[in-house]
């Protein structure tokens, strides 16, 4: 069984008015059988803080394009993306590159 998980969660450029406003997120993921991952996180927070408009964050399983996802400031992509298995204590930082006008 995997430990509970706390990790901090950012929110920037735009995306942190789907959060109540709020930038940063300190969170405990429960204990579950296998490690956490962030396919399992996305779903974790469209749940749990994601307060409107849940289109303008995710597309499908994963976040819309145009939202920029780095883990220890490190991109995603580099990380493996979804498949990525969370760490107690990571950073993990959403930022939209998409401002209207």
């Amino acid at each position: 069984m995997a430990a509970p998980l706390a990790l901090h969660l950012e929110f920037g450029g735009g995306a942190e008015l789907l959060f109540d406003g709020l930038k940063e997120h300190h969170v405990t993921l429960p204990s579950q059988s296998e490690p956490w991952d962030m396919k399992q996180l996305l779903v974790w927070i469209r749940r749990n803080l994601l307060k409107e408009r849940a289109e303008l964050f995710i597309k499908g399983d994963t976040v819309k394009p145009g939202i920029l996802v780095l883990i220890n400031d490190a991109d995603w992509e580099l990380m493996g993306e979804l498949d990525y298995h969370l760490q107690d204590q990571d950073n993990v930082v959403f930022i939209s590159t998409l401002h209207g006008g």
